[in-house]
């Protein structure tokens, strides 16, 4: 009996978080393009409209995924309660275990899914919407520059670089590096048409015109064909790879996230990026459990409808929360582990909570305040 009960409640969640993720993408796909439909011009713009709507697809499924799972367990419980078949339940004296259950195990499910779904094929379908919209259409995000023009200016220690063109694997053309004293006043110049890394932070520069600066008003400069400097950098602090960070891989954000600390470049978002790689796709299980207690709730009326607008300000109030959190990494006022994982915990209290009411460990008194 028990079993059969679970598997009845699991696929009727299944169902509905199916059939929710699915509308919820349609509606996603269909706003999206009746209001960039206008950009979207030229030969055989229909079929390459149709395949960046494909791409665009496959991102909303990981971004509306949580909301789904949030949205259908409150619409599960409550079609089962409308239909009387919570009572049902009670009076085969299963308690809220029997509805709590098949949601944590399908949540759980669910969860590991799409941190999988996101790191092997959102993060490929966003790159190809940022290169389908930006080459045929000629449209791109207002951030496209910052995030995909290569990385020229690099600081290491009392070295500034200005690597104009070329990469660590293969070698730069046309750099400048710069030493600086403590005081920040220029000590030397190295100007090189060619940088190539030897091992550990050497470096080969062919080309060299080296000016050094002892004083005011002393200056020297030497010319060579080719010189070996020891420039306290390693290559690998300098293969930086252009792109937003939420489209790039966990292996690789580790490496950037290390690469861009030793060259002196901003990590912030790149570790936030890493956290929200977990931290987004897990928040959809405390919210599904917090589904479930809501629509639990002994004063509970309007079932599906209330269920639906629930889940929607929960998900309305988790999403404006976790904008406010980036917005406070970006400047440096918040920890990107604080910010990723706050949403999550907080989810996991309100559920908790409610689960705790409602076994009667958590009283509440019902006016905080009297009026006088």
């Amino acid at each position: 009996m028990r079993l059969t009960l679970f598997g009845y409640v699991l696929r009727t969640y299944v169902r509905f978080a199916l059939g929710i993720l699915g509308g919820l993408v349609l509606v996603f796909v269909v706003v999206d393009f009746v209001d960039r439909a206008k950009t979207y011009t030229g030969p055989g713009w229909a079929t390459d409209a149709a395949k960046l709507y494909g791409y665009k697809a496959l991102m909303a499924v990981q971004l509306l995924g949580p909301a789904a799972l949030l949205l259908a367990a409150g619409t599960t419980v409550s079609a089962l309660r409308k239909q009387g078949e919570v009572t049902a339940i009670r009076a085969l004296t299963f308690g809220p275990t029997a509805l709590y259950a098949p949601v944590l195990a399908f949540g759980l499910l669910a969860c590991s899914g799409l941190i999988a779904f996101d790191e092997v094929v959102a993060t490929h379908s966003g790159r190809r919407v940022d290169e389908i919209t930006t080459q045929r259409f000629n449209r791109s995000r207002s951030d496209w520059t910052f995030y995909y023009t290569p990385k020229q200016w690099f600081r290491r220690g009392d070295h500034i670089f200005f690597l104009r063109a070329g990469s660590a694997q293969e070698g730069f053309q046309d750099v400048s590096i710069f030493t600086l004293s403590r005081e920040f006043k220029l000590q030397r110049r190295l100007d090189a048409a060619r940088m190539e890394w030897l091992d550990g932070t050497r470096w080969r520069l062919t080309g060299v015109v080296e000016r050094a600066f002892t004083g005011e008003k002393h200056t020297s400069v030497k010319s060579m064909e080719s010189a070996e400097y020891e420039l306290g950098i390693a290559a690998s602090a300098l293969r930086i790879q252009p792109g937003r960070p939420e489209q790039m891989r966990v292996r690789v954000l580790r490496e950037q996230i290390v690469a861009r600390r030793e060259a002196g470049l901003a990590t912030k978002q790149f570790e936030l990026a890493l956290h929200n790689r977990f931290a987004y796709p897990l928040a959809a299980l405390p919210a599904a459990l917090l589904g479930v207690g809501l629509a639990l709730r002994t004063n509970r009326r309007g079932h599906l409808t209330a269920a639906i607008v629930e889940g929607l300000l929960v998900a309305v109030a988790m999403w404006g929360l976790m904008m406010v959190c980036r917005t406070m990494v970006l400047t440096e006022r918040l920890t990107p582990l604080v910010a990723a994982w706050t949403p999550p915990v907080l989810l996991v209290l309100a559920a908790g909570a409610l689960w705790l009411r409602r076994e009667g460990f958590l009283h509440m008194p019902r006016r905080w305040l009297a009026v006088r």
